[in-house]
């Protein structure tokens, strides 16, 4: 399984937008800088995301960008899938096509696959940008310098 760029950047934009939820918007330029995301590349991320129901946007002076649900009612693994389409890792483990493999019944590779995906799926699929957002801010606070003496 490869990650994109896309999924990547709709990933940290998704996390971008939770940290700031419900309380405010955020424009394009504001992601773009605090993500390290090419503009261009975002706005593009940003319309398909809003396509797929996980961004609203606002006009106006205090517009920009917001979730449409709680950061906890959005999984990773939703997204992945949404932007990069079913995670198989191969493409004989995909659906209807056992029926187009001869040796789908006998072949010892497909069942590793499957508990590949299996395993992929259990991880990614039972992570919200919630916890995300926790797992961040622990990692920042461990790397705090406590300057005194």
């Amino acid at each position: 399984m490869h990650i994109s760029h896309k999924t990547d950047y709709s990933l940290k934009s998704i996390l971008h937008l939770s940290g700031i939820y419900p309380d405010s918007t955020a424009q394009i330029k504001q992601i773009a800088e605090s993500q390290d995301i090419p503009r261009k590349f975002l706005e593009q991320v940003l319309l398909l995301l809003k396509k797929g129901g996980f961004l609203l946007s606002k006009q106006g002076p205090k517009g920009g960008y917001f979730l449409a649900r709680a950061p906890e009612e959005i999984s990773v693994g939703e997204v992945v899938r949404f932007v990069e389409g079913p995670i198989h890792p191969i493409s004989c483990i995909a659906e209807g096509f056992k029926e187009n493999c001869s040796f789908a019944s006998v072949c010892v590779f497909r069942d590793i696959w499957v508990e590949v995906e299996d395993a992929i799926s259990a991880i990614i699929d039972n992570i919200n940008f919630k916890e995300l957002l926790d797992r961040e801010k622990t990692k920042r606070n461990q790397h705090i310098i406590d300057y005194q003496i």
